[in-house]
Order: C-alpha cells, then structure tokens, then sequence
C-alpha cells in the first residue's frame, strides 16, 4: 500500500489547530513509522534530525522509553533541564550541530554542508519524509537536510542505503578558470554530469570536454554517458576539469614530468564562485558490469606463501594501464620498496590502515606479487566474481613498486563498495570490520574448490578429540581452500555442557582472527568544569573518578569534594553545547552512562537560597564575519560558556544587573586594563548600549547581519528572515565594554534592551521561558575583549573524557592489561547468554549451556583483535586500556589444547592497526615492520616514516598482526638471548624471562636484568 502522506488520511493538527499533547504526538509519529516501514523504495526521501534534539523529544513523550536495567548500562530519563519548572517540550528543532555555518537569506537554493564523520544514532537520526514533516509543522526550526534513497552493492550484494554524504565534485572550468561545487548521487551517469555542467554555466555539449582531474592531472576523459560516477572512480571532494572550446579551439594543455597532460600554468585559476554546493542528489540509475582484466604474470613463488621475507617484483610498466598511480619515472621508481603510502580519498583512513598491514604480510604479498590469476574462482556465488582479489592484487603491486609517491585507491574502494554497500560513501568505519570482510572475500574469490561437496558434521560422541578435530578441519579443506585458509585460518575446540542433563557437545570450528575482550573498568574519569556564580575564582576544571554504574549524585558529590563545596553552596550540572547550556543534569538518580565521553559538562557554584530565587544566565556575543552573508557582513555570535548567576528578590533594575554581570566578569579583568571611561558611570541616566531606547526594535531568532542597507537582519524561528532598519551594525559599537539585552536560551534574539534607571524587562517570548531563568546577551566590542577582559578563561569545558592522542599517558600504561590476561578472558568458561540458547539434542530443548574454547590449530598469521569499542541501545564507547603486548615472543604453547600439534607456537609482531580518538571522530594509522630491513614504520595515508620499535605500544593499538616465528628463527633468538644474558654476567637467570621482558613493560630488544 502506498505510505500515508502527512495531511492525507492522518491528520498531524489538534483540534482548531491546538498544540497536540505528547501522547498524541508519539502516536502519530509511531503511525507514520510503521506505514513507512516496508515501504522504502529507491528514491524516496530521508531527513536527518539531530540525535541531541531527538533525544529531547523522546523525553518529552515518554520518558520511559530511554529507560534500561541491563547491566548497570541503563539511560533513564533525558531532562531538557531546567533550574525551575522548564515546560518539557523542545523548542524548534536545531540542526546546527549536523552543518557548518549554515547558508544566508540569499542563498536560500543550497543546502548547507554536513560535518564530517557523523555517526547515525550518534549524532543523528534518519527520519522517513512523513515524519520530518510533521515535525516541521509542530516544532518548525531546521535547516532541512533531506537525503535520498539509493540503491548499492551488486547481485546478492545489493542493498537499499540513505546517501548521507552525497557525491560533491569541484569543477575548474577552463577557460576562464572558474570554480563551482556541484552535488551529485554516486549512481547518477556521466551523462547527467555532462548535462548539468552545461546547463550551469550555460555551455553546448559539443563545445565541452570533461576530465577526470584526479591530482591536478587530466586521467581520463569521461566521456561514456551510461556509465556511473562510481564506476569511473569519481570520489568526493575530486577536482573535475571542464575544457571549454573557444573560437574552435580547445585549452593549451602541457604534458607533466608523470606523462600525464595537465592545465597550463598560465591559465590562473580565479576564485569563481563562493563555492556553495548547487544541486541536490539525483534518482539513482542502474550500475554496469564489468570486471578487470587479471593482473601480469611475474616471478614464480610458493603457493602457501611461506617464505620468511618479502619477494623481489619489478612493475611491468606496459602493463599499468590505470593513468592515475602516480610517477612512473625512472628516478622515481629507483627508491625502497614497501614503504609507499595511500592517500585519504575522504574518511578512508580505516581502509588505509587495514590495506596496509594486509599488504605487508609476508605470503599475502608473495602470493599476490606472483601469477595468482589461475586461481581466481570467477564463479563461486559466495564471491565477488574474483574482482575484488584483482583490485587488491593491482593494489599491492603499486605499494610494492619502486618509489615513495602516494597511491590513490579509487580503484579498489570502487570495488569494495560494490560489493560491501556497508563501506560505500564516506563516512568513517572500523579497520577490523573491514579486515574480516577482505580476508573471507579475498578467500571466497580465491577458493581453488569450484564445486563444494555436502559434508555433514558428526557429533564427537566420545571419540578421541584428535580424531575428531581432523576430520572436522578435513571437511572445512574440502570446502574451503585458498591461501588465506592456508595462513590466516586456525582452529578452536568449543565445549558446550548443558546445565540440566550434563550432556557434553564438542565442536572444532575455524577461525580467521581472535577478538579478545578488554577487562571491562569499574570506575570511569570525567572532567567537569566549575564555574563561580558570585565572580570570586574563575573557571576551574576537575577530573574525578566515579563509579561506571554511578549516578548525577555521585559526579556532583565528587565535584563538590574536589572544589572544597561549602555547606551552604549547591552545585548545578549542566551540558553545554554551542555556547549555551543545552540541558540541566538535574536528576539525582539518572545514570551517568547518559553523559557521553564527548559532552562537556559544566557545574555552576550557587548559594543553595538561590534554590527559591530567579537566576541569570549570562550567554556571551561577539561580532564576527560571516562568508554567508553579503561582503562578509558581520553578525552577532555567541561565544565562550555561560555563565550562571542569582538575582536579589526584588525586581533588579538595569543598574542593578550591571553590577552583577560586572562582579561575575570580575576574574576575567586584564590586569594591565585602562580605567574605565566615563561612559560607564553606573549613576547616570545612560542606557547600557549608548543608544536611545526609540532606536531599539525587537527582533526574534537567530544571528543578526548587516545587509547592503546596513539593515540589521535577524530570525524568525522559522527559517525566514526578519530585516530591522532601525539596527545598524555599525551605529551599535559601544562605548562601554559591553551592551546587556534580553534573549531567549539560545542566545538568538534580541526582545528588549536593558536600561539603567528601569527594572530588568519581561522574559523572552521563548517555548523555554520562565520567571525562574533569565537570559541576558552580553553584546561585547572589540576593544574590551583585547584591552579589558581575557575571556579565553571562560572557554568552553573540555570534553569529559579527552581520549588518547599518539603519545600514551603514564596512567594508562600503569593501569595496562596483558594480552595473555585478555586471551585467558576469551578462552575462560562462561555461560551463554539468553539470546544465544543452545538446542540439546537430548533434552530437546533450548538451554543456557556453559560454553568453553581452546585454541587446537593456530595459523601461520595470527590476527588478533583488541574488542575497543562497546555498542548498547543509546551509548557507543571506545575503552582506552593500555594492553601490553609482547613484540618479539608471543608464547601460545600453553594455550593451545593439541598436544600433536608440530608447529611452534610463538609468534613475532609485524603490523599493528591504530585507532586514535574517540567513536566517529578518530582517526587510524598502522605501524608495520619491513621484516627484511627489520624496521618499523608509520604509514599514516600518504604520510610514511620510521618509528622506533619502542614507540609502537601504545592505547591506541587496536589490531594486531603475528607470524609464526620457525623453530631455526626461535632457536637463534634463544642463542642470542642466551648470549646477551652471559655477557652481562647473569647469575644464570632463564633466558624466558629475558625473552618475555616486554610483558613487563621493557623494550622489547633483549636487555640485561
């Protein structure tokens, strides 16, 4: 059935247009969900809503539905706040913390710009057209930011997705050299960016020529009009060349030192436009099939890869067919091998750090750099047709070739896309995530088994578990067969035992990686910022340490502690977000965990007489440019954190209220600052603002900026401008520091001026009003902010947990894990959770069985996974834990369960993925060992450099990288370590502790004791 339309058979109003209750209004949005549920087709319309603003929102509708008892994890009621009885309906709906600045009156076409990285449930909720619209009609606000549906991935890979991030290319038209940003779909063809190019610039088809302008370098011309903009490895923020004839003649064009033909250097580029993005997402159109030709034959090498080093591979040069790797010069490609890095296409930083420890691992790289296309299984339906074992073969010859200059991954992100919708666009994703899914599709597209035999798997029954765990890894060979079965596969014994009849299953099963479990911390550190309310101490931030299950109490209690609270004083707990208290942590028994590591969060030192009182809440405002409007034309903005403060009982006059704010400002005074001027005198008559007050008007809503009239422009609350004549940007400087207005508790308006001799005017005409709070703007010039305040000491809090940075903190390292601490933790006995039941065959039911592993069969490369991020209903986390992982000897001989088992189990380091940050906003890098040269290196994208062996342990090692080390390589460790240890004279110490002296925080090099 079609999905309902607001205003169609489901009526959004109350009745005559009255405000709906909160049930009505979670009702109909429930209503419109489940019609739109089911229903989503390719094309069809998403709008984003900020998860802060929603979140509000669900309070107010039932605050109960943010309620959770899981595991001390539970989100209770989110309060909008207040310091007095706040109505708890939002006000409008505020995007600005999804866009940059958002685009002037006169500029109403273009959509604003989203901010990178943002993470859905995180930072925003996609919202189907039905319900965004009925929002607008109750809450009004904004901006809009619709985004289309697409259709992504290819054959059983297909999938629906919401294009959050469309495709935004910039033009360099030539000439006369001017710039436009265009926004397309990624599916939309060539042909529609030919089309649209025209009709911007007015242009005839025949008179165009379009370049893909990767690198300042003319690549290819696009000139297949059915192909799509994926397809050609057009990606985001790419520069597009438009050669546009003139007189019949087209651009001079010079050949570069890469062979590759670009723009003329006497062809200046002029700034064009302003670069606002035109055009809005198209309809997404079909993709073609085609599949790229086998990679060149080269040296022959071992077919399960087990050499110790890396192969010698000299690029065949007639055979680099993409003219987009970069120099091929013979000076260039003259440099060392292995050590070349890979530009960030756009937030692919996680796949630059996962692509390069793939790549230098030692047979992975044999392997590829050899004649691999006979293997390519082009057929098996559980693969990608072996594309994606082509372009990341093609991709590790170019990172293995001669030569340091940077290889862009258009080319293999096309495919991966294709294939992983999941990894399509350009938001940020996890390294490992996409790890897991290269390493079983690279071994899907390699699978030498064409056709797979049915194999059924037999119980144990109490046969030897030898005997059983070789028939169950014969039966996974006869499947399965590829090199990455051969060096990243292993083995694990799983022993289920029901809890009612005792009956024992065993089970062999493979694995490609190990994700151990960080120890979960009890106790979690938070800085909080106090702000004075009666001006005796500026701002002052404290990091306290409180219970992970604690509460708002708690925090406070610790805050109050750490800032020696009086027994007459009161703390209140807010959050601060752009400048402005956002919500008021005022629930004594909320959970923290409703405080994420990213908020910052302030606490205003207040008398507790001040419970009954009204308080004043001072929101800071500066001029400043704006590139939106007009010549740059400046507007009010807020700036630095409120602050918050008390007014006496009786109704304060403008006098009255500049001697608060000037006693509360008291900390921030500049020393050195000139007396004030005579204009300040609080005896006179004057208004604060030096203005006569028939010169005021009100204007309600957001910024104000001077148009060409020098008309001040402000907000409606409805996305509509409100142009004042009587406020001029330029008329308003002050002679005083500052001038006092009314506003609402987003600091956007301007509802009444302040004046001396008068009382304090009636609150905002705000949705949030009240007589308990007021909101003032502190309109400040810019001669008091250099000459008599430092207001940088009012900066806004740092966020509550300010997570790792490359260089890891001696706390962190004092509290660190071991990685056979977290091993053990995997392997321990467990029960199964309530969602994961476990059928026994002889109780013929379902039951919450008792689960063991060992490890029986380990791999040639052992990839371990460090578990850093934890994911619940409403929170996502990154746990910074210091794991000290050994570097030379990983020892797993007393973990592994097989005493047949041949191998050695100790393993040598020779990649770690990174990630630094927190969730959404990090970024990764790898450090990887050239194990020929024996040195380690930092590729971070494009960026490489080597890095001491001591520096690679840090909090942000996420991904680790093992090969087995041989018995005549561990034989010669031992002697050396045997050797090191006599020469200083050891009393004869065992050469295993020297070995393992890394697991005690040591270098890992032999050292003596």
């Amino acid at each position: 059935m079609p999905v309902p339309r607001v205003g169609d058979d489901m009526s959004v109003d109350g009745p005559d247009n009255a405000v709906l209750t909160a049930a009505q209004e979670k009702e109909i949005v429930r209503e419109l969900t489940e019609a739109a549920e089911g229903q989503v087709r390719e094309g069809d319309t998403f709008y984003l809503i900020s998860y802060r603003w929603w979140r509000l929102w669900l309070d107010y509708v039932d605050p109960t539905d943010l309620s959770s008892s899981e595991g001390g994890e539970a989100l209770t009621t989110f309060t909008p706040g207040s310091f007095g009885p706040f109505s708890k309906r939002p006000s409008s709906i505020e995007n600005s913390d999804l866009v940059l600045d958002a685009p002037s009156s006169e500029d109403k076409k273009s959509e604003p710009d989203l901010k990178e990285n943002l993470i859905e449930d995180r930072d925003y909720i996609l919202l189907p057209e039905q319900v965004w619209m009925a929002f607008h009609k109750w809450y009004g606000g904004g901006p809009a930011l619709p985004r289309k549906v697409i259709t992504m991935g290819y054959g059983s890979h297909e999938d629906l997705a919401v294009e959050v991030y469309p495709l935004q290319v910039n033009l360099i038209v030539q000439p006369p050299g001017t710039k436009a940003v265009l926004r397309f779909s990624k599916k939309d063809t060539i042909g529609k960016l030919q089309q649209t190019v025209c009709e911007h610039f007015k242009l005839e088809l025949e008179n165009v020529r379009i370049w893909d302008y990767f690198n300042k370098q003319k690549n290819k011309q696009l000139t297949e009009p059915s192909k799509s903009l994926q397809e050609a490895y057009i990606h985001m923020n790419q520069e597009i060349l438009v050669e546009v004839r003139r007189n019949g003649k087209w651009p001079d064009s010079s050949i570069s030192s890469t062979g590759k033909s670009t723009v003329s250097s006497s062809s200046s580029i002029s700034n064009g436009s302003n670069g606002s993005s035109a055009g809005r997402e198209m309809t997404v159109l079909s993709e073609s099939r085609s599949i790229a030709n086998g990679p060149p034959a080269s040296k022959p090498g071992t077919r399960n890869g087990t050499n110790s080093g890396y192969p010698t591979y000299s690029m065949d040069k007639e055979k680099e067919s993409d003219g987009w790797l970069g120099s091929s010069s013979g000076a260039a490609r003259a440099g060392p091998k292995g050590v070349t890095g890979l530009q960030n296409l756009g937030n692919t930083c996680f796949m630059n750090s996962a692509l390069q420890c793939l790549v230098h691992t030692p047979p992975l790289a044999t392997y590829f750099l050899q004649d691999y296309t006979p293997e390519i299984n082009r057929h098996n339906p559980l693969g990608m047709e072996g594309e994606l074992a082509i372009a990341f073969g093609e991709l590790l010859r170019k990172l293995w070739a001669p030569g340091k200059q940077p290889v862009p991954p258009r080319q293999f992100k096309t495919k991966l896309a294709r294939f992983a919708p999941q990894f399509s666009g350009y938001n940020q994703h996890d390294s490992q995530e996409l790890l897991a899914f290269l390493l079983d599709g690279l071994h899907e597209d390699l699978n030498r088994v064409k056709n797979k035999p049915y194999v059924e798997a037999k119980d144990a029954d109490g046969r030897p578990d030898k005997e059983v765990a070789t028939e169950y890894w014969a039966n996974h060979r006869s499947r399965n067969d590829s090199i990455i079965v051969d060096v990243c596969q292993g083995q694990y014994k799983s022993t289920l035992v029901c809890p009612t009849c005792s009956k024992v299953s065993v089970t062999f099963d493979p694995f490609m990686y190990l994700s151990l479990p960080l120890p979960a911390k009890t106790t979690r550190t938070m800085t909080v910022t106090v702000f004075s309310g009666d001006g005796s101490a500026p701002p002052t931030s404290y990091t306290v340490t409180v219970s992970r299950q604690g509460r708002y109490k708690d925090l406070i209690q610790a805050i109050g502690i750490a800032c020696n609270l009086g027994s007459e004083e009161r703390l209140i707990l807010a959050e601060l977000y752009n400048h402005r208290i956002f919500r008021v942590l005022d629930e004594p028994l909320e959970w923290l965990t409703a405080i994420r590591d990213d908020d910052r969060i302030g606490a205003y030192r207040l008398p507790k007489t001040s419970e009954k009182g009204t308080l004043l809440c001072l929101l800071h405002r500066r001029l400043e440019s704006d590139t939106y409007t007009p010549k740059n034309a400046p507007q009010w903005k807020l700036f630095s954190a409120p602050l918050v403060t008390s007014l006496p009982e009786e109704a304060p006059t403008g006098a009255d209220v500049v001697k608060i704010v000037k006693k509360l400002l008291t900390p921030m005074e500049r020393s050195d600052r000139p007396l004030p001027a005579e204009s300040m005198d609080l005896e006179g008559e004057r208004t604060v603002d030096n203005a006569p007050e028939e010169d005021v008007d009100m204007v309600e809503g957001g910024d104000f900026a001077r148009s060409e009239t020098s008309a001040l422009c402000g907000n409606n609350g409805n996305g509509e401008q409100v142009q004042s004549d009587s406020l001029d940007v330029t008329q308003k400087q002050p002679e005083s520091s500052f001038q006092l207005w009314i506003t609402d508790d987003k600091g956007t308006t301007r509802e009444g001026s302040i004046l001396m001799d008068k009382q304090m005017p009636p609150a905002a005409n705000s949705a949030r009003a009240t007589a308990k709070v007021r909101y003032v703007a502190v309109d400040w010039s810019a001669a008091a902010l250099e000459q008599e305040y430092d207001m940088s000491k009012v900066d806004m809090p740092p966020e509550v947990l300010r997570t790792g940075l490359p260089a890891t903190s001696k706390k962190a390292r004092q509290e660190a894990v071991s990685l056979y601490t977290c091993l053990e933790a995997f392997l321990k006995e467990e029960p199964l959770g309530p969602e994961d039941m476990w059928y026994c065959p002889r109780c013929k039911e379902h039951r919450q069985a008792s689960k063991k592993l060992d490890l029986w069969r380990l791999p040639e490369i052992l990839v371990v996974h460090l578990k850093r991020f934890s994911y619940s209903r409403y929170l996502k986390n990154k746990l910074e834990t210091f794991v000290n992982f050994p570097v030379d000897d990983l020892d797993l001989s007393k973990y592994v369960a097989s005493t047949s088992e041949s191998q050695g189990h100790v393993y040598e380091l020779y990649a770690v993925s990174n990630h630094y940050g927190s969730m959404g906003g990090g970024h990764y890098t790898a450090y990887v060992k050239l194990v020929d040269e024996n040195k380690w290196y930092n590729f971070d994208d494009s960026h490489v450099s080597p890095v001491n062996e001591s520096d690679i342990k840090t909090s942000a090692a996420y991904v680790l990288f093992y090969r087995r080390i041989r018995s005549e390589e561990s034989s010669l460790r031992t002697a050396e370590a045997h050797s090191v240890v006599t020469s200083v004279g050891s009393n004869q110490k065992d050469v295993a502790d020297v070995v393992d002296a890394d697991m005690t925080g040591a270098s890992s090099h032999f050292l003596p004791p």
